[in-house]
């Protein structure tokens, strides 16, 4: 893909967005409007604006990471870590209209699995950048409880009009307090002898679960871009 291409085109349709959606109209006018020849624009995007949708996504994911990067997290508990994460991935789309229209377009079933790669790699990426260290069946749940911490604050969050969305951030921090709750539950669950029977019997398959190395990680939801 042409990166430098495909973020011009980006810049261009992102006006167009809230009237049109990430149609194949918008694509079109942003290619007009941005000067791009049709034939390098269709080549850097083939699937026209679905492929601008997911790079208004890595757009987002990247301003998260700098954050990340620049703050001072040693200095803070995990939830507050996640918490900020997820609120400094949500800040970083701006405009709202653009993300709800990418919620439409890719609660189509054929884009869904595009939609839901997405999302597990935005959650792969606040867990890396955090230094999560898991290496069994825990790798996988940190993320796919992520995912629905994430994915139920920005439904919140695209339709919310208190100042400031202090609604939103409210909202995450009662997700992440549930998560907490399940986990302390979780944990005293682990210390009964019914649980311990369970792992030595029918659970012991999670035992040998191992996190993805690398080349099976690029396989995963998010693609290459999953292993960063």
């Amino acid at each position: 893909m042409n990166d430098d291409l495909t973020g011009t085109l980006l810049d261009a349709i992102l006006p167009r967005v809230a009237f049109e959606g990430w149609s194949g109209a918008a694509f079109d006018a942003a290619v007009r409007d941005a000067g791009a020849d049709p034939v390098m624009s269709e080549a850097a995007c083939p699937r026209g604006a679905v492929d601008l949708a997911l790079a208004f996504h890595e757009r987002g994911d990247a301003a998260m990471l700098a954050k990340l990067d620049a703050a001072d997290l040693p200095g803070m508990r995990v939830r507050e870590r996640v918490a900020a994460a997820v609120r400094w991935r949500l800040e970083a789309c701006g405009d709202r209209e653009p993300v709800l229209k990418a919620m439409a377009l890719f609660a189509r079933p054929d884009l869904a699995p595009d939609g839901a790669a997405a999302i597990w790699r935005t959650c792969d990426r606040i867990w890396t950048a955090l230094g999560d260290e898991s290496d069994d069946v825990n790798w996988y749940t940190k993320r796919a409880i992520l995912c629905g911490v994430y994915s139920a604050t920005a439904l919140y969050w695209v339709g919310d009009a208190s100042p400031g969305c202090e609604a939103s951030w409210a909202f995450l921090d009662r997700r992440i307090e549930n998560v907490m709750q399940f986990e302390k539950l979780k944990a005293r669950a682990r210390e009964s002898r019914a649980f311990a029977q369970l792992e030595r019997g029918p659970l012991s398959f999670l035992g040998r679960i191992r996190r993805p190395d690398d080349s099976w990680r690029a396989r995963m939801p998010g693609g290459r871009a999953g292993a960063q």
